[in-house]
């Protein structure tokens, strides 16, 4: 007896250690967290999720950290067991808004946009919100990536500097004169950051010659200081000035910067002097600096987290007086910055044009670079610089160098070097650039119309059980897919009814979301695309364009009747009358239009398709619940657009 009451105090004093141990490395986790050291919260949440991954609070705060730390696949990993345990929202509510995030951070562009679209959607009275404006804006900006994806600048062949460069930790802010390629690095450990557990940064130099580059040199102890960040060298036109950042680091995440500038005097750079107050505002960063030309006005471009901006950090410059100081400091404006962060200006003074690094305005996910042409005093609406030159990660530090003949950037991309997990570190890269004094190549903006076009097939849409016109064998139909579309989606509330007959507590939960993910992800996104569609094609056919469009309509195998047959020709036609009808009959005068000077739309009807059998769809008509009101009866009832083809595509 004696000795299994031993053997159970022990046990008993094992799983008491074991649950201690399991809430301290919670607490120590939470604790690295609210210090914004995401990576070593993800170590003690990974830590505790190895002794009990059931709780669905410590996998949220898992895929936290790690989406913070940039490792996505573990991020996705644990927001979608999130988010499969809690699919309306009521625990966590902004699971879906960083699961759509972390898709497109990974180029699922499609499935982002629909996450980022059900939630603006189930969010809408909160409009004012961070998050469902930016969800908006993701929406729109899934659109524009899978553009930029499938149209790359085949003339840009981006290059992976080599390690003469390049390390395992990060190199940055590159910047070329002549020969000589200045860039800041976390390398060198000698000089580190123990309560921080990081490297200082430094500047280094490489002379790029007719075959390689040199290996890389630390500037001396004039710019590189012991026991501060020092980056970021930017420099006047003549040359004979340079600016650099100087950085007290706050915790893991959060850095304070001030901006310093040196001459080229008697042979020799004097000793760097800290710029002025109404540049390094006290309390705030100012970093990054970069000199340019607005007219005949030499100015200091930086960014800043001072008050005042947009939000977050922004572009701010100031005039650079012909005695050495500085005019008032100016935003650089709304169509600029916003309510997140605008980083790493360049200003390209023969192009008229700044160049930046943004993560609101719509990209490729993280942070993507832009331009903004400077034109009668303003800063016009930034263009994505496209792919190859940004990519789904984050791609910063964009600049060109003196002899205007190659541009490079920074970035945590695929392939960039790490020394524990991949896209940690930043990379720099290079590519060749056209001349700046050439003209512009002009953009044939029909064939991106007709590529956006393009990426909404097939574009599939659903219709309400024996719709439109219901008991006929007819194979046409005077209804208009938009006016099914309104009777259709509003019945959401009686599919619910319907659909959740006889469902108790989860299962009845369960089957309600099933309805809203059918109608928010299928019913009414089919609609969305085909609004698109419609815009686009307006714009190609007032580019004389001529277009064929193929649709395809199913039918149950079920009960393969004419019938049927004829329901699916009747859900064409509706397809057919949207399009008659669309914006007043603006699109009927192109349809089967036979002038060669103006555009044309051209139907084209594949035969009806069989759809396969599915053992959870019933062909009773009394058991409406799941012949009518489940989920994968609804998308059986179906047409698609599978297919457009043009002209001048193939001529």
């Amino acid at each position: 007896m004696l000795r299994k009451a031993l053997f159970v105090l022990f046990i008993l004093s094992s799983l008491l250690s074991k649950s201690q141990k399991y809430k301290q490395l919670i607490e120590d986790g939470d604790k690295a967290f609210a210090e914004n050291n995401f990576f070593s919260a993800a170590i003690y949440y990974n830590q505790a999720i190895l002794q009990d991954s059931s709780e669905a609070s410590l996998q949220y705060k898992y895929a936290e950290a790690s989406r913070l730390n940039y490792d996505y696949d573990i991020a996705d990993h644990w927001y979608n067991k999130v988010y499969k345990k809690d699919p309306s929202g009521k625990l966590f509510p902004e699971c879906v808004f960083w699961l759509a995030t972390i898709k497109k951070n990974k180029g699922k562009y499609k499935d982002a946009k629909k996450m980022f679209d059900k939630y603006a959607k189930k969010n809408k009275k909160k409009k004012d919100s961070y998050f469902v404006k930016k969800a908006n804006q993701e929406v729109a900006a899934c659109d524009l990536a899978q553009i930029l994806v499938s149209s790359p600048d085949k003339s840009i062949y981006v290059i992976h500097l080599d390690s003469s460069i390049n390390s395992r930790v990060s190199e940055y802010a590159p910047m070329q004169v002549d020969s000589l390629l200045y860039f800041s690095s976390l390398r060198d450990a000698k000089d580190r950051d123990k309560k921080n557990n990081v490297n200082y940064n430094k500047i280094y130099t490489s002379i790029q010659d007719s075959i390689k580059w040199q290996k890389a040199i630390e500037l001396d102890t004039l710019f590189n200081r012991q026991g501060i960040h020092t980056a970021n060298t930017a420099f006047n036109k003549n040359f004979t000035k340079v600016y650099i950042s100087r950085c007290e680091q706050k915790n893991a995440q959060e850095f304070i910067c001030e901006i310093y500038s040196t001459e080229y005097k008697d042979g020799r750079w004097e000793t760097l002097k800290k710029l002025p107050n109404e540049i390094n505002v006290k309390g705030y960063t100012n970093t990054q600096p970069s000199v340019g030309f607005l007219g005949n006005d030499e100015v200091l471009f930086f960014s800043s987290n001072r008050p005042g901006g947009e939000g977050k950090m922004d572009i701010w410059y100031s005039k650079i007086n012909s005695d050495g100081t500085y005019g008032k400091v100016e935003n650089a404006g709304k169509k600029v910055n916003s309510i997140e962060d605008e980083i790493t200006p360049f200003y390209c003074t023969p192009c008229n044009e700044l160049f930046f690094s943004s993560t609101w305005h719509k990209g490729l996910g993280g942070f993507d670079i832009f331009k903004s042409e400077y034109k009668e005093n303003n800063f016009e609406d930034p263009k994505n610089l496209g792919v190859p030159i940004n990519s789904n990660y984050n791609d910063i530090y964009f600049s060109i160098n003196s002899k205007k003949t190659q541009a490079f950037i920074s970035s945590n991309r695929l392939g960039s070097y790490f020394e524990e997990k991949e896209s940690c570190c930043n990379d720099i890269y290079m590519f060749k650039i056209p001349k700046i004094d050439e003209p512009p190549v002009p953009v044939d903006s029909t064939k991106i119309f007709i590529t956006q076009m393009k990426l909404l097939v097939p574009l599939t849409l659903y219709f309400h059980n024996d719709e439109p016109d219901k008991k006929t064998l007819t194979i046409t139909t005077k209804k208009s897919y938009k006016k099914a579309w309104e009777e259709y989606t509003v019945m959401r509330e009686q599919y619910k009814k319907e659909y959740s007959k006889g469902a108790k507590e989860k299962e009845y939960e369960h089957a309600v979301n099933d309805i809203d993910a059918l109608f928010d992800d299928s019913v009414d996104a089919g609609m969305q695309d085909l609004e698109r569609f419609a815009q686009l094609l307006i714009k190609v056919l007032k580019d004389k364009e001529k277009v064929t469009i193929t649709m395809k309509g199913y039918c149950s195998p079920l009960a393969s009747t004419d019938y049927n047959i004829n329901l699916a020709k009747r859900r064409i036609s509706s397809l057919k009358n949207y399009f008659l009808e669309y914006e007043n009959g603006i699109l009927a005068k192109y349809v089967n239009n036979q002038n060669p000077d103006e555009g044309s739309i051209t139907f084209f009807e594949e035969e009806i398709g069989e759809l396969k059998a599915r053992p959870n769809v019933s062909d009773d008509y009394y058991d409406t619940k799941n012949s009518v009101y489940s989920p994968a009866a609804a998308l059986e009832r179906k047409i698609q657009i599978i297919a457009i083809s043009t002209f001048s595509e193939n001529k």
